[in-house]
C-alpha cells in the first residue's frame, strides 16, 4: 500500500455561529469543497442558524468552539465577574485574558461555570458533537487544560485540538511572533501529554497561520506538498464577505481567502492525486 493512503487532512472552519457569513461559508465549504469539520461558537450571535446549517449538513462533524475572549458568555454575566467586562462581554482577546490570568483575576470556578454552560447548551441542540478547541487556543492554557477536559467529558467527547505550531515555518523573523509561537509550542506539548493521559484522540499534526493572517491558496497547496503520515488539522476561518466580516468581528482578516482555498477544484485535485483522505473528528 502507498504511504500516501495513511495522509488523511482535516479541515475544520472556526468561528461557526458567530456571524451569518460565516455559517454561509461553512455551508458552501460543505457543499463545493473539502470542508467536513466546524467548531460552533457557543455564545456567537448566529448560533441558532449554525445549528440549522449544521443539521442540513449531516456530512458536516461539528464540535464545540469554547470561547472565553472575544465573544459572549451563555452564563448570566453576574455568575461569572471575572470573565466578563462591565459591558457583560469576555475581555478583546488572549493578551488581555493572559495578563488577568497570570496575575491571579481568573476565578477558575467562573471558568468551569462557564464552559460547562456552554457544553450543556450544544447538547441541547441534539447535534451529535465531534470534539472540542477553543477561541484563540485558551483551553491550553495550564489549569483551563484541566478544566476542558472535564468539560469535554461531561458531554461524552474524547477528542480534541492541540494546536502543535512548528517553530519556524512561515516565520517573518520577528521576536514578538517568535515568542507568542515558543508559547503555544510549550502549551501544546503539555496539554498533549495532559490529553493522551485522558486518554482523547488528537491529530498528529496541525496547520493554518496562528498569527491571523489567511490561508490563501497558495498556503493552502504549500500544506497539501507537505503532508505528512497521519492527520493534519487544518484551521481556517472562512466567511463570504469581508467588507461587512472585517467590520462586524472587528477583525482585518481575508475570511474570503480561506473559503476560495476550502472551494478550490486546483486543491480538491491535488488531494486526489496524492490519496489523500478527507476526515473530521469522528475518523480519528
Amino acid at each position: 500500500i502507498s504511504m500516501k493512503s495513511n495522509i488523511q487532512i482535516l479541515i475544520n472552519a472556526d468561528d461557526f455561529g458567530r456571524h451569518v457569513l460565516i455559517n454561509q461559508a461553512v455551508a458552501q465549504g460543505v457543499e463545493k469543497g473539502i470542508l467536513r469539520s466546524a467548531t460552533l461558537m457557543p455564545g456567537g450571535k448566529a448560533f441558532d442558524d449554525a445549528v440549522e446549517v449544521a443539521k442540513d449538513h449531516p456530512e458536516l462533524g461539528v464540535g464545540i468552539h469554547l470561547t472565553l475572549v472575544n465573544g459572549f458568555p451563555v452564563c448570566d454575566p453576574k455568575e461569572i465577574p471575572s470573565l466578563v467586562t462591565k459591558e457583560g462581554v469576555f475581555l478583546d482577546d488572549y493578551v488581555q485574558f493572559v495578563k488577568h490570568f497570570i496575575t491571579g483575576k481568573i476565578d477558575m470556578a467562573d471558568v468551569r461555570r462557564e464552559l460547562m454552560a456552554q457544553a450543556a447548551k450544544m447538547e441541547k441542540t441534539g447535534l451529535a458533537l465531534t470534539h472540542v478547541d477553543s477561541h484563540q487556543h485558551m483551553h491550553m492554557l495550564p489549569g483551563i487544560i484541566d478544566v476542558v477536559l472535564d468539560v469535554a467529558q461531561s458531554v461524552h467527547l474524547d477528542a480534541m485540538r492541540i494546536s502543535h505550531t512548528p517553530l519556524f515555518t512561515g516565520f517573518s523573523g520577528s521576536l514578538g511572533q517568535l515568542v507568542g509561537r515558543l508559547g503555544l509550542f510549550t502549551l501544546a506539548e503539555l496539554s498533549q501529554w495532559k490529553a493522551n493521559r485522558r486518554h482523547f484522540r488528537t491529530p498528529e499534526h496541525f496547520a493554518g497561520i496562528v498569527a491571523g493572517e489567511a490561508v490563501h491558496e497558495g498556503h493552502f497547496k504549500d500544506i497539501v506538498n507537505h503532508l505528512q503520515p497521519g492527520t493534519t488539522e487544518v484551521m481556517m476561518h472562512p466567511g463570504t464577505d469581508n467588507q461587512v466580516l472585517i467590520k462586524d468581528c472587528a477583525w482585518d482578516h481575508d475570511f474570503e481567502a480561506e473559503l476560495g482555498s476550502i472551494i478550490s477544484p486546483d486543491i480538491q485535485d491535488m488531494l486526489e492525486k496524492k490519496h489523500v483522505k478527507i476526515v473530521n473528528y469522528r475518523d480519528l
